[in-house]
């Protein structure tokens, strides 16, 4: 009788743990079954559409007026199409295609193509505040992309990664679309079966769970249990993209930049080229941006232009942004200053029978990338238009340069040229070479990655720098000079200094001490000259450049000849 009553109460006890063990396991395994407002999830505002630009919820919402979608500028460059440019000083939406420049203003419905006026029914460029809004209907005119509108909440669907492959997969049975991988998060949306889900990530966490994004743009979560088999699946688009045509030479370019200072200058061309070997385009330094409305300085020649053709070579006339009044930034982001550069620069090609216009700003800043890339394409039409090469001078590839666009400069232009040369310079910390061989493979494989090789060319240098080093109270001051080929050796004959080959550079080396000073220099001749244009060569370029005529000793021609003939 005892032991029952002891038996009794323990018995109680365990059916109570069981009872509570089992309430929580049911509750444990109990999916959520509330649902998420999908304007929470979206962050929904009144006026205001969500963009789902493919995987991705796009931060900015679209303004919705008028019955029409507007894109914010920052999103449509960023993403969409980079061509699209906003002249925010003289509030002017400009893009530009293979032939034509198309204007729009704010809050109009009119349009210029070239000097077509054309109209809309809806307004093309908005602002909000401080913020550009473009048509999606617009947008969507000069661009690869699809888009779909869904309500409840209001949001547009975009899809323009065509041609890429996508993985897919069909529902198998009605499931639920979570906010989160666990059946305690909650309900996005219900999926039916049959459904179609774009598979963004597969067994996210190995939760059981794949990150889908539904056809109406909801990004969550599905049981994959509940899920067929995958497929892939390539969006495709009727859109046809434009193709840029490029003026080209038909060998290889063998450049030679000459500088000119003085328009009496012109008359030592014949000089210049004397003992050149296979130069078939000479660059002079003719013209230079003289203000800051967009205005040029010019010292052409009619006779340098007819000598040089009647020498079977052309002439490409250089344009840069050295001059110390002005700021090449001030006339590039103004499309009135920028166009006039643009049409006085073609003035003079065209006046003076120019086959080409090298173009040499060295003094863009960041904040001008976009300006200075308009500038190029803009310039891109007007050479293409009237048969004139344009080439571009660029530093070679490094992320702090990255807005020179050289890969939208390859699209739009005809060259891109890349300066590998300054590796060491004027106002360097240390002392160094113009140009060692790892400093010219590097800008080569580099701008391989940005611009096609048959439209690629590699700068390199006739000149090599004298570095002097001396010392004062423990202070070290660095100074240096240019020296042509012939100078440089001159100096090293005259100390005596001993010259040894230096297999990381590419380059000879000496140094000397001379009145209590320590010289050092890294030797450009024809054999550095080839392990560069061996580089070249290999990479299967369009060819190469060479600053500056004059600087070079008559044999590093026969280098050159060679490896052109290649």
């Amino acid at each position: 009788m005892k032991n029952k009553k002891l038996v009794l109460p323990l018995i109680f006890t365990v059916g109570i743990f069981i009872i509570v063990a089992a309430v929580f396991i049911i509750k444990k395994n109990m999916p959520c079954n509330d649902y998420m407002n999908l304007a929470e999830y979206y962050g929904e505002s009144e006026k205001g559409y969500t963009v789902i630009a493919e995987e991705n919820i796009n931060k900015n919402k679209a303004l919705y007026e008028d019955g029409h979608i507007y894109l914010d500028d920052e999103f449509v460059s960023g993403v969409l199409n980079k061509r699209f440019y906003w002249d925010a000083n003289e509030n002017l939406l400009i893009y530009t295609t293979a032939t034509s420049v198309i204007k729009a203003g704010l809050d109009s419905k009119t349009y210029d193509i070239n000097k077509s006026s054309n109209t809309k029914d809806y307004v093309i460029a908005k602002l909000r505040g401080d913020k550009l809004y473009i048509a999606l209907d617009f947008i969507k005119e000069y661009t690869a992309l699809e888009y779909k509108t869904y309500k409840n909440p209001n949001r547009v669907v975009l899809t323009y990664k065509f041609g890429d492959k996508q993985k897919w997969v069909q529902a198998d049975e009605e499931a639920k679309l979570r906010f989160e991988p666990s059946i305690k998060s909650r309900i996005l949306i219900d999926v039916k079966k049959k459904d179609k889900l774009r598979i963004l990530e597969e067994n996210t966490d190995k939760s059981g769970f794949d990150k889908v994004l539904s056809e109406s743009g909801v990004i969550g979560y599905i049981k994959m249990s509940s899920l067929g088999d995958t497929y892939e699946y390539v969006p495709k688009t009727d859109f046809v993209e434009e193709t840029y045509p490029h003026t080209l030479l038909s060998g290889k370019v063998n450049l030679l930049w000459h500088q000119v200072t003085t328009q009496s200058a012109n008359a030592n061309l014949t000089n210049v080229l004397s003992g050149t070997k296979k130069v078939n385009v000479i660059a002079p330094t003719w013209f230079g941006t003289s203000d800051n409305n967009g205005n040029i300085s010019s010292i052409a020649s009619y006779d340098y232009v007819e000598k040089a053709h009647s020498m079977g070579i052309q002439v490409w006339g250089l344009c840069n942004d050295f001059a110390p009044d002005m700021k090449i930034g001030k006339v590039l982001s103004r499309t009135s200053r920028r166009e006039r550069l643009e049409k006085n620069l073609l003035a003079e090609a065209i006046r003076y029978s120019l086959d080409g216009i090298n173009i040499d700003f060295e003094n863009v800043k960041k904040a001008n990338g976009d300006d200075f890339i308009q500038f190029v394409r803009e310039l891109g039409i007007m050479c293409r238009n009237n048969g004139i090469v344009l080439s571009i001078d660029n530093y070679p590839p490094a992320s702090y340069s990255a807005y020179y666009s050289r890969n939208e400069q390859a699209a739009v232009a005809d060259y891109v040229i890349t300066m590998a040369y300054d590796e060491f310079y004027s106002g360097s910390k240390e002392a160094g070479p113009v140009s060692s061989i790892s400093y010219v493979r590097n800008a080569s494989e580099n701008i391989l990655k940005e611009v096609p090789a048959n439209q690629s060319i590699i700068g390199l240098p006739f000149y090599s720098r004298l570095w002097k080093e001396t010392t004062k109270n423990g202070e070290t001051k660095l100074s240096s000079e240019a020296c042509s080929m012939k100078y440089a050796e001159e100096l090293i004959s005259d100390a005596k200094a001993e010259l040894k080959w230096n297999e990381q550079t590419g380059l000879e080396y000496a140094e000397y001490t001379k009145d209590n000073a320590l010289y050092k220099i890294w030797l450009e001749n024809s054999k550095s000259l080839a392990m560069k244009l061996e580089t070249v060569n290999s990479h299967k370029m369009a060819g190469a450049a060479f600053w500056k005529a004059g600087m070079e000793k008559k044999n590093v021609w026969d280098t050159i000849e060679k490896y052109m003939a290649q």
